[in-house]
């Protein structure tokens, strides 16, 4: 076989497709597959035709291809920014939003396509569907988060561009949905303050209740404590997935009397338990000894607090890699019938509940996911 070398000054004329093709032994469709990340090539055959790609030098005319194509080569990313007052929890963590760009962007980094982030604050929910819809016609496909817009509007919107929902779980499927198990999650979280550290009176920080993860989170922590005789729930708290709810929630459970103060407080997100468990140490109150405290999502600074945060992991960055994945295979066949994948959620165990300085790891749903 003939072989190649970058073109350049002295070098031979600028490497074809038809040339790719040749080198790693497949056919130009492939290759023009392998060029437009689309789906339908094997990994192995990906990788050959990616590295003959490099050895040759090739560049394909990026233009050209767009306009064939009709593509922009741009994925658009839309979420909800900020549900509430920002503390410096929400200044210096890292967020939801924050990690699933993490993982869109992973996504796209062999592609070379880039992404255009529209971050949507509460107040500005009503217009989203306005919003998005000038958005679309900048981007090739839309990685929509937590449930911004309702089924109607989402039904109109995937007929015009192609879309992947990241925690949003709509009845009637207009696209591919990627979320997290928030009912084994939850439903773990109780069991273990309940049965491994004989928590009876569990107080629940709700999340927004436009946010479909906060409504599967609540639901999952009721089912949970009616399967527990003899534990009653001590009261609910409306909150906004920010520390100031976790806060504003410990504030209205102090004005009641302190013989009826909850045991427990399972939280809707991490940020909302660490506005909770700073209130709690501001008054007298001891985490865990006193009132043991569960959050949800796994941000980076829950491992830091004093005490570290028990709370179960969701795969945030995964969230966003799978939806751009899908997204992509969706802009290059448009056909394939919409899909919802849940990924698993795990306890991580830490000492705000009562356990011992010794992290540990448990799947939510069991020892045994596979059983």
């Amino acid at each position: 076989m003939e072989s190649y070398r970058p073109a350049g000054p002295g070098s031979s004329p600028a490497s074809t497709l038809y040339d790719v093709a040749r080198e790693a032994g497949v056919s130009t469709a492939t290759v023009s597959r392998v060029v437009h990340g689309q789906a339908g090539v094997r990994p192995a055959t990906r990788r050959r035709v990616l590295e003959v790609i490099e050895a040759l030098g090739y560049v394909p005319d990026g233009a050209a291809q767009s306009l064939a194509q009709r593509r922009k080569e741009v994925i658009g990313l839309v979420a909800v920014q900020s549900r509430g007052p920002e503390t410096d929890v929400e200044r210096e963590g890292f967020l939801f939003l924050e990690e699933v760009l993490r993982g869109v962007e992973r996504s796209l980094g062999d592609l070379g396509w880039s992404v255009l982030i529209s971050s949507l604050r509460a107040p500005d929910l009503a217009g989203a569907y306005q919003r998005m819809q000038k958005i679309r016609a900048k981007v090739d496909g839309l990685v929509i988060a937590e449930g911004i817009i309702g089924p109607e509007q989402l039904a109109l919107l995937a007929a015009r561009v192609p879309i992947a929902l990241i925690a949003a779980y709509h009845d009637g499927l207009h696209a591919d949905v990627i979320g997290a198990d928030n009912r084994s999650g939850t439903k773990a979280a109780v069991c273990h303050v309940v049965e491994q550290h004989g928590r009876t009176r569990l107080f629940y920080i709700a999340g927004p209740a436009e946010a479909p993860d906060a409504r599967e989170r609540r639901s999952a922590f009721e089912e949970a404590v009616a399967g527990h005789p003899g534990v009653t729930v001590a009261g609910c708290f409306e909150g906004r997935f920010a520390a100031i709810s976790g806060q504003l929630a410990v504030r209205e459970i102090l004005t009641g009397p302190r013989r009826e103060l909850p045991d427990a407080l399972i939280c809707g997100n991490d940020q909302t338990a660490i506005g909770a468990m700073r209130e709690l140490q501001a008054a007298g109150i001891r985490v865990p000894a006193d009132i043991a405290v569960v959050g949800f999502d796994d941000m980076r600074l829950s491992a830091l607090l004093a005490p570290p945060l028990t709370t179960i992991r969701q795969p945030m960055q995964l969230l966003g890699e799978r939806a751009c994945s899908r997204l992509l295979q969706r802009i290059a066949s448009p056909a394939l019938p919409p899909r919802t994948e849940r990924l698993p959620t795990e306890l991580i165990i830490r000492e705000s509940c009562g356990c011992d300085p010794s992290p540990a790891r448990v799947p939510a749903n069991g020892p045994d996911p596979a059983a």
